[in-house]
C-alpha cells in the first residue's frame, strides 16, 4: 500500500507558541512521528538576548527534527521583531534551496512574518482556543480568521472546538489528542515511586500539567481544607498566575515540572487522578490530553464538567464528573470504597484500544495528502 505521506512535501515547517522543551504534549507527539517521513523544523517564538544582530539558532532534537529559535536583540520593538523574524525566515528558506514546504501552524501569530512565503500546503492544527487565554494579543482573532481562510486543511484539538469552528472551513476535522498506551501503562506494572513522592504517606490525589488560569485554585484549597488526611500532588510548571495565589497547606505538595518519561512512576502512586479545571472562557473548548493518559495508567479519574471530558468519558462512566469540592470528595470516597477495579479497567481498555498517537498522525498525514492532491488538480485545471 502506498504511503500517503509520499505525495506530500517532505519538508515540514511547524510554527508553534509552545517551547519544544516545555511540557511534552500534542505538537511534540505529532512532530516526532512526522519526522519519520519528513524533514521537520519546529520554529519557536523568539527569545530576546544581549546581541547586536538577530540570528536563527537551531538545535537538532532527533533524526529529521530540528528546533529553530529566533534570537532577537533585547529592546527590539514588537513591530521590528515581526520584520526581523520575516527576514530570518526568508534566509532560512533560501538556504534550504528550492524546496516544497508544508507550513504547519499552532499559532496564528506566526502569520505576521510568514504570510508572504509560499508553501505547497498550509495546515492549521487548532489545539486550543488561544484567544481565550490570559494575555492573548488582541490581534489573535483576526489572525486566526486569516489563517483559517488560508489553510488547506484545519484540525481541531477536540470535538467542542470542532463544533465551534466547523462552519468556518470546508476541510476541517476534529482530532482529539491521543495517547502512548505503552508509556503510561508502565504505571500499572511498577509501583516504585520517585523519592519526592514516596516520602508522602497516605491517600494521594494527583495532577500533572501546566498550572495556569485554567486551574481551579478554590477547588484545590477546598479539598485540602475539608480533607486534611488526603494528600494533593501537583506536578507541573506554574504559568501566567502569581505563585503567591496558589493554595497552601500541609497536604498540598507542589513537586514542580517533571520529564515526560518520569510521569508513569508518579502516577503509579496515586489513588485518584484529578482534572481540576475551572469552568471559564479559557476552558470552554479544551480537550485535556491527560484524560486518556490517566486512564491508560489505570488510575480512576475525577474531572470538573469539561465538555470534551463529559463526552465521551463521563457518559461512558469511565471518568467521574463533579462540579464542586463536595462533589469531588464524594467521588474520591466512592472510588476508595470500590475495591476491585477489573470491570472498570476492562471498559477503559476496550474504549482506548484503537486510540494512539500513531493512528492519529497517520490520519492527519492522509488528510494532508488528499488536500495536496486537490490543490494539484485545481492548479492543473486552471
Amino acid at each position: 500500500m502506498r504511503n500517503p505521506e509520499n505525495t506530500v512535501s517532505q519538508n515540514l515547517l511547524c510554527f508553534s507558541h509552545l517551547r519544544w522543551d516545555f511540557v511534552f504534549q500534542r505538537p511534540q507527539h505529532l512532530m516526532n512521528r512526522f519526522a519519520k517521513n519528513f524533514r521537520v523544523f519546529y520554529m519557536e517564538e523568539p527569545v530576546y538576548v544581549q546581541a547586536a544582530t538577530p540570528t536563527l539558532v537551531s538545535y537538532v532534537k532527533m533524526h529529521n527534527l530540528t528546533v529553530i529559535v529566533p534570537h532577537i536583540p533585547i529592546g527590539t520593538s514588537p513591530e521590528a521583531t515581526v520584520e526581523l523574524q520575516q527576514v530570518l525566515l526568508g534566509s532560512f528558506l533560501e538556504s534550504a534551496g528550492e524546496q516544497a514546504w508544508t507550513f504547519w501552524y499552532y499559532t496564528p501569530i506566526a502569520l505576521e512574518f510568514s504570510r508572504n512565503y509560499k508553501s505547497s500546503l498550509t495546515v492549521f492544527d487548532c489545539m486550543d482556543e488561544l484567544s481565550a487565554f490570559r494575555f492573548a494579543p488582541e490581534s489573535l482573532k483576526r489572525l486566526e480568521r486569516e489563517l483559517i481562510e488560508k489553510a488547506d486543511v484545519v484540525f481541531t484539538g477536540g470535538h467542542s472546538l470542532y463544533e465551534a469552528k466547523k462552519n468556518l472551513h470546508s476541510n476541517i476535522w476534529p482530532v482529539p489528542s491521543s495517547i502512548e498506551k505503552e508509556h503510561f501503562g508502565k504505571a500499572r506494572i511498577s509501583r516504585e515511586q520517585p523519592a519526592d513522592q514516596a516520602a508522602i504517606r497516605g491517600t494521594k490525589l494527583g495532577f500533572f500539567g501546566v498550572i495556569d488560569e485554567r486551574f481551579d485554585l478554590e477547588l484545590i484549597e477546598g479539598l485540602s481544607r475539608k480533607r486534611p488526611d488526603w494528600h494533593i500532588i501537583l506536578i507541573g510548571p506554574v504559568v501566567k498566575i502569581d505563585p503567591i495565589t496558589l493554595p497552601k497547606g500541609a497536604n498540598i505538595h507542589y513537586l514542580g515540572q517533571k520529564n515526560y518519561s518520569e510521569l508513569p512512576a508518579y502516577i503509579s502512586g496515586w489513588d485518584v487522578a484529578l482534572i481540576p479545571f475551572a469552568i471559564n472562557e479559557s476552558t470552554e473548548f479544551i480537550s485535556p490530553t491527560k484524560t486518556p493518559e490517566y486512564l491508560s495508567a489505570g488510575i480512576p479519574v475525577i474531572s470538573t464538567p469539561i465538555r470534551d471530558v463529559i463526552l465521551p468519558y463521563g457518559i461512558k462512566k469511565l471518568v467521574h464528573i463533579a462540579s464542586d469540592t463536595d462533589g469531588f470528595i464524594d467521588a474520591v470516597e466512592a472510588i476508595l470504597k470500590q475495591g476491585d477495579k477489573t470491570e472498570w479497567l476492562n471498559k477503559v481498555d476496550e474504549f482506548l484500544k484503537d486510540i494512539s498517537w500513531d493512528s492519529t498522525q497517520e490520519f492527519m498525514a492522509a488528510q494532508l495528502a488528499l488536500a495536496l492532491n486537490s490543490n494539484l488538480k485545481v492548479s492543473i485545471a486552471s
